[in-house]
C-alpha cells in the first residue's frame, strides 16, 4: 500500500503533532465504499465510526488520532493549521490525522461522503484553535499512545516516529 507522510510544526495556535499525517491514495476502488472503509476500520480497531462530511471549520482532535476514508465524491482540505498544506482526496483515499493536527474541509468541497473511526473507539473532543485550551490540549496529544493496528492493512501500527 502506496503511502506518503507529511508533518506539520506546532505553529503557537494549533498543536499539530510529532506524529506525521498518513495519506493512502486509492486504498479501496469500487462501489460501497461507505460499507467497505467503516467495516474495515472497526475490524482494525478503529471503532467510534461515522459517515458524514468534514466539517469546514478547523480544528483539531486532542483525545484521539483519526482516520478517514473517502467514500464518494472528492474533497479539499486543509491540514496542518493556517501554516498548514492543501490535500485533493478522492473516493477510494484514507488519511490518518494525528491528535493535534488542525484539519478541515475547503468550502469549494461538495457531494462527498467520509467514513471516520478512531483507535480503540476512543471518543473525539473539538478544539476549534481556542487559545485558552491549546496548552491543557497540548498535554494529553503528548501522552496518547501510538495505535496498535493500522486501520487500513490491520497490521501493528509502525508508522508512527516519535
Amino acid at each position: 500500500m502506496k503511502q506518503e507522510v507529511y508533518f506539520f510544526e506546532d505553529d503557537g495556535i494549533t498543536p499539530n503533532s510529532r506524529y506525521p499525517v498518513i495519506v493512502m491514495p486509492q486504498v479501496c476502488k469500487g462501489e460501497g465504499l461507505e460499507n467497505i472503509f467503516p467495516g474495515t476500520f472497526k475490524k482494525n480497531n478503529w471503532g467510534n465510526n461515522w459517515l458524514d462530511i468534514i466539517q469546514s471549520r478547523d480544528h483539531y482532535h486532542s483525545s484521539t488520532h483519526e482516520v478517514l476514508g473517502i467514500c464518494k465524491g472528492e474533497v479539499h482540505l486543509k491540514i496542518g493549521g493556517q501554516n498548514g498544506q492543501l490535500f485533493h482526496l478522492e473516493a477510494g483515499d484514507a488519511i490518518i490525522i494525528p491528535a493535534g493536527v488542525g484539519h478541515f474541509s475547503i468550502a469549494d468541497s461538495t457531494g462527498y461522503l467520509v467514513a471516520g473511526g478512531y483507535p480503540d473507539g476512543n471518543t473525539w473532543d473539538m478544539i476549534y484553535n481556542e487559545p485558552e485550551k491549546y496548552e491543557a490540549s497540548k498535554q494529553r496529544i503528548w501522552l496518547l499512545p501510538k495505535p496498535t493496528l493500522h486501520p487500513v492493512s490491520g497490521e501493528p501500527f509502525k508508522e508512527f516516529i516519535s
